[in-house]
């Protein structure tokens, strides 16, 4: 069997389900929310190209390196993407990545409750040793993000990739490891039960 297998993960404000073909159109709406290919510093597929890009996951998915998911609203409306990737089965490892979510819904319990059903699902039922996050380095959001789950920086990746415009990126790399779960479960925890005067956190 192939470690892991696509599941669907659900919570009160998101929901994973494997991603399929017939996602295409409502990602492709989904992408136009803030023009997210235009980012220079990430990959994210413009609308044409999200077909392709479906197909792509699910190769790599094919090829036992990677599980997409289609992240969606509390609606059930898919709002964007993301992965375990970079799976390493005989060390327990993966990377949570290739990830991207339509403007409106950045910086919200949405994001936070994606990442603790990734998370516990990957520490709690995959029993991983260790959960990774890779980013550009100049991807100050993303970075911030990451930062805020309780991730801790393992070090920079320097000239690790070129990126489509030709540039070298730099990647910041991150991980949380088994034995910081229980207080980084505790902290997710906490920002998803906190009031909040509006929903950006």
């Amino acid at each position: 069997m192939p470690w892991p297998e696509p599941i669907s993960l659900r919570g009160q404000h998101a929901r994973l389900e494997p991603l399929q073909r017939s996602h295409a159109a409502a990602l492709a709406d989904a992408v136009r929310d803030g023009e997210l290919w235009k980012l220079w510093y990430t990959s994210i597929p413009a609308p044409e190209r999200m077909e392709a890009e479906i197909e792509r996951r699910l190769s790599l998915q094919g090829a036992g390196s990677m599980v997409p998911f289609c992240s969606l609203d509390a609606a059930g409306t898919p709002v964007g993407m993301t992965t375990y990737m970079n799976i390493d089965p005989v060390h327990r490892r993966v990377e949570i990545g290739s990830t991207w979510t339509a403007a409106r819904m950045q910086r919200s319990a949405f994001n936070t409750e994606c990442k603790l059903l990734l998370l516990t699902h990957a520490f709690e039922a995959l029993g991983c040793i260790a959960v990774e996050f890779r980013t550009h380095r100049f991807n100050t959001q993303s970075r911030r993000a990451i930062e805020r789950l309780g991730a801790q920086l393992d070090g920079m990746l320097r000239s690790h990739q070129l990126a489509s415009n030709g540039t070298l990126r730099d990647t910041a790399v991150y991980s949380i490891v088994a034995a910081e779960w229980p207080t980084v479960k505790a902290h997710l925890r906490w920002q998803l039960d906190r009031p909040r005067a509006t929903s950006t956190e």
